[in-house]
């Protein structure tokens, strides 16, 4: 009986799971605001931002390059889309992996209207080459194109209009100083308040036409890791749970429980990575410090990833934290996981 129960489960998280990739770009883009009235949360990123885009409007100029900067999923790319729909400019969208010879990037220069705006994602993984062909194209607006090779290779600059850079990055501690110091706006996007995430939970509802009680939109709140982008994935998840296992009626604080039980999403929004990293760093070495790459090697799992997508949110808890010899699972940490934390570990957290 016990293994048919288990199997049960096993087949709810597969159903709940199973249309999670093809339906995450579409819904959300439809999820995503698109003015500064609807967006939620960063309340000092928006009113900055505000005074910046009015300013420019009166002028009558397309806007500095703009910097923005934070964690996955709290939405650097919805900003980007915001500032060019606010200034009724055309937006092209790249990333800094594909942007890879000065070609790919003469060809999207080249390519602007005056007032329009180029949004680079991952803009710290642009190479050194390309960066330096950037950096006149920002400053001066101007693009020096080298033609044929050795003594008789020539220089040829192109006029580029008056167009906007909108960069963004989850690492901004690997953006040169240079190409930094060409951004007139930079905005760092911090992690959200659970009310901010409770009303973002509630607003994305409406816009699915889902009823949902404010004790369940609160609950998807404390476990969203304080990102919009993790708690739109819950809000689809637990929908799924409602439709099959509930009446398709309201959503209920009982069922985003029973749902997120069954993705293995705890009470503080950690999932079974960040348990397993944590329990790795605990039990092979004694809670720390050790290094990233060998706490990546034993959990089988990119080290990038893992510095950009777990580390930031188990230090906003306290249960983790980076010291100069490595990381440290902190008090808390050990609390969560029902552990007693070793009396020494002040001092591994000097």
């Amino acid at each position: 009986m016990a293994d048919v129960t288990q199997n049960a489960q096993t087949d709810d998280k597969q159903l709940l799971n199973a249309r999670e990739l093809k339906e995450d770009k579409t819904l959300d883009l439809t999820l995503r605001p698109r003015t500064l009235d609807e967006y939620i949360g960063q309340q000092r990123v928006k009113e900055n931002l505000k005074i910046f885009l009015k300013a420019a409007q009166q002028r009558k100029e397309p806007i500095e390059h703009v910097l923005i900067y934070g964690p996955p999923g709290l939405g650097k790319t919805t900003l980007a889309h915001i500032i060019a729909r606010e200034m009724q400019s055309n937006i092209r969208v790249t990333s800094g992996t594909t942007i890879t010879k000065t070609g790919d990037l003469a060809a999207l220069l080249t390519n602007l209207q005056e007032g329009d705006i180029l949004f680079i994602d991952e803009i710290h993984r642009l190479p050194k080459m390309i960066e330096e062909v950037l950096y006149p194209a920002m400053e001066d607006f101007v693009l020096d194109i080298i033609l044929g090779k050795g003594p008789s290779a020539q220089i040829v600059r192109l006029n580029l209009p008056r167009f906007t850079i909108i960069g963004a990055t989850t690492r901004y501690n690997l953006l040169s100083s240079p190409l930094r110091d060409r951004f007139g706006v930079t905005y760092r996007l911090d992690f959200y308040r659970k009310d901010d995430i409770s009303e973002i939970v509630r607003r994305s509802a409406r816009l699915l036409s889902l009823a949902i009680d404010d004790d369940a939109s609160l609950e998807i709140s404390k476990r969203s890791r304080a990102t919009p982008r993790v708690a739109n994935r819950i809000l689809k998840r637990v929908r799924d749970f409602s439709q099959v296992k509930g009446d398709g009626g309201k959503i209920t604080v009982g069922q985003v429980q029973r749902a997120l039980e069954m993705l293995a999403v705890d009470h503080v929004g950690l999932e079974e990575l960040d348990r397993k990293l944590l329990k790795a760093i605990v039990e092979n070495f004694g809670g720390g410090p050790v290094g990233l790459n060998t706490v990546a090697a034993i959990v089988q799992e990119d080290a990038g990833t893992i510095e950009e997508v777990y580390e930031p949110y188990l230090m906003q808890v306290g249960f983790l934290a980076r010291t100069s010899r490595g990381r440290v699972v902190t008090e808390r940490g050990y609390e969560h996981l029902g552990l007693e934390a070793p009396g020494d570990i002040s001092n591994k957290l000097l």
